[in-house]
């Protein structure tokens, strides 16, 4: 006997004899299992474009919690935050909108290497995205462990939960952080945990590995935190934000900051590593107790110290963790030392004299499945409708993981919707080098991104992402048409006036006294404002001391963006042409297909490490196949002839 009720967008399915119930519609299209920065991106795609999604997480009040630092961005992390933002992810509007202090990197540098990062609250960080998520239609929430997933054949049906609930599913996207099997470190002490408070996740990997995937262990860490008012900040170095500050968001929901929190910085020394090392032989990295890889561009203050050892200081980032609190995240000072030895040491740095702890740094090592198992969607080679994004594939950082379940979301829905899949070349986007090197080359330590990965950097810019990545996120339903009209706009403004440079002219008495105040030859004759213009000497704001510039910007209410992105197109027109010519020639390679079934070991004139790789990783293009360590240039030459080229 059975009684159905409808209640919002669940079926509540009553079995009256048996007296059970399920709180479930019969089947979702996509269930999300994490509550992560890939997790929450994941579901928020899926959900955007349409598809019903479930995001299940073990506590509903830890979504986007910010388990390191509380910052987004960074060198070539701040990149991916504009693509996930440009693509119409959420990233971006939750920095921007929880941001305490913000700062483009790298001005120095050219604008490819600028890089946008904010210092964020990390209370109103995890609020703002739990509000963004219950305002999106067509997400459920449900908090529970996920235990196992549920297969028929190689596809995918649904997830099991600890409860021993069955939850039905078209797709799943495995965004499980360090909780698979997490096991945390802190000195001689070790328990289980997928973070500080939180318990770990069994039986997911125990399901995997039964169903052919090979698994592997990572390790990273994280510094303690201490209670602002014990130090003494007087005897740091103030690090306050940029005067005018800019954002991540290329929308008009968020406003740059008025008002900003410092951070500071002070240095170990000699006094505090000998207090360190005292304590090396109960840290669980030099006794085996561990025995994964960490991140190697985030090494533990001990690491650092051993590697280092001609080094009498490190640099150490005190951090506020938002607005009002008074807890102070130790950026560098990341350990898994004893906790009275991270006292004792800590202690010994300037300004930390008197420190208070919060709560002592730690280590955690966790269960990863190399990504060479992963097609270019993320779905899973071996299991169909099955994805992987975040941790789970080996990366490190909140910005790395949250592209990869904005890609693994969508892809998802796509697959649904029984669509083409979106994937992004590595001359169209950081994500697209971050998923690229992961699938084809894979990775035996934390992944971070950087901008020497990206061989397309120049192209690859953090003020571009909108015009590179808007339109194709409208096209498959994700960005907005209001993005996609404010891009268009950006664009056309920006053309029209990088016209007016092209086809106005200087003479020379309005422009030498510009020039010769900057060191630069005079001009004899009339020339083009763009020739002048892309002389090295000449900045924009050389430029807007002519009338005939300063009257347009404000004929046409230029704003900084179209104004900036002229001039970038002008500066670096040589550059950014040389690497679409390139990029367009190794991209005929990408067009060069390679089918599925095509069985490398036939192929007796490449060599054997070749014919290994590629029977393992089964690239899908010969530009792929290029990219595979151990594949030479004449392999590659071989494979052209039998495909036909």
């Amino acid at each position: 006997m059975f009684h159905v009720e409808h209640k919002r967008n669940f079926i509540l399915i009553l079995n009256v004899s048996r007296g059970t119930m399920s709180l479930f519609q019969n089947t979702y299209d996509v269930i999300v299992v994490g509550g992560g920065h890939a997790g929450c991106e994941a579901a928020a795609a899926a959900a955007n474009m349409g598809c019903s999604t479930l995001l299940v997480t073990m506590n509903l009040q830890n979504i986007a919690q910010m388990s390191c630092n509380p910052a987004m961005g960074g060198i070539a992390k701040g990149q991916i935050v504009r693509e996930i933002d440009a693509l119409g992810g959420y990233s971006g509007i939750v920095s921007d909108k929880t941001a305490i202090q913000f700062k483009m990197l790298n001005l120095s540098k050219g604008p490819a290497m600028w890089s946008p990062r904010c210092q964020s609250d990390r209370m109103r960080f995890a609020e703002e995205w739990r509000l963004m998520l219950e305002g999106t239609p067509n997400l459920d929430f449900y908090q529970e462990m996920v235990s196992g997933i549920i297969t028929e054949g190689n596809r995918i049906v649904g997830v099991r939960t600890s409860l021993g609930v069955e939850i039905k599913a078209k797709t799943v996207v495995l965004t499980n952080g360090t909780f698979l099997n997490g096991l945390i470190h802190i000195g001689e002490k070790q328990f289980g945990g997928g973070r500080a408070g939180e318990s770990a996740s069994f039986g997911i990997t125990e399901d995997l590995q039964a169903l052919g995937f090979e698994s592997g262990r990572m390790k990273t860490g994280t510094p303690p935190r201490v209670d602002g008012r014990s130090l003494d900040f007087s005897k740091m170095t103030e690090q306050p934000g940029d005067v005018n500050p800019s954002k991540f968001s290329y929308s008009d929901v968020t406003q740059p900051l008025k008002h900003q929190r410092s951070c500071y910085m002070s240095y170990t020394s000699e006094v505090v590593h000998d207090l360190l090392r005292e304590g090396f032989d109960r840290s669980p990295m030099f006794n085996g107790r561990i025995k994964s890889i960490g991140p190697r561009y985030c090494p533990s203050i001990e690491d650092k110290i051993n590697r280092f050892a001609d080094k009498d200081r490190h640099q150490l980032f005190v951090e506020p963790e938002g607005w009002n609190t008074v807890e102070f995240y130790i950026n560098g000072f990341s350990t898994s030392l004893p906790e009275d030895v991270q006292f004792r040491a800590l202690r010994s740095v300037p300004g930390f004299e008197n420190v208070k702890f919060f709560r002592p740094g730690y280590a955690i090592e966790y269960d990863y499945f190399p990504p060479t198992q992963l097609k270019h969607t993320l779905e899973t080679k071996l299991i169909d409708g099955l994805f992987f994004a975040g941790q789970i594939n080996g990366t490190t950082g909140y910005e790395e993981a949250a592209s990869q379940g904005l890609m693994a979301g969508i892809n998802a829905a796509l697959k649904v919707k029984e669509q083409d899949p979106f994937i992004l070349k590595r001359d169209e986007a950081y994500i697209g080098v971050l998923i690229d090197d992961l699938i084809t080359k894979g990775t035996e330590e934390p992944y971070r991104m950087f901008t020497s990965r990206a061989e397309y950097r120049t192209l690859l810019r953090q003020d571009n992402a909108d015009l590179r990545l808007t339109p194709k996120g409208f096209a498959i339903g994700l960005a907005k048409e209001d993005r996609l009209r404010r891009m268009e706009y950006k664009r056309d403004a920006s053309d029209a006036f990088l016209t007016f440079f092209k086809e106005t002219s200087l003479k020379p008495d309005e422009a030498n006294p510009v020039l010769v105040e900057k060191g630069s030859s005079p001009m004899s004759q009339p020339d083009k404002m763009y020739k002048v213009f892309s002389r090295p000497q000449l900045d924009l704001e050389d430029f807007i001391k002519f009338e005939k510039v300063a009257n347009y910007i404000q004929e046409h209410n230029l704003d900084s963006e179209i104004i900036e992105q002229a001039e970038i197109q002008v500066k670096y027109a040589g550059y950014i042409e040389k690497e679409k010519n390139h990029a367009d020639k190794v991209n005929r390679l990408e067009d060069v297909m390679i089918p599925s079934n095509f069985d490398f070991d036939k192929i007796k004139s490449i060599s054997i490490e070749a014919r290994q790789k590629l029977n393992k990783i089964r690239p899908t293009t010969i530009a792929q196949a290029s990219r595979i360590s151990g594949v030479s240039p004449s392999d590659i030459s071989v494979l052209l002839i039998y495909m036909g080229r």
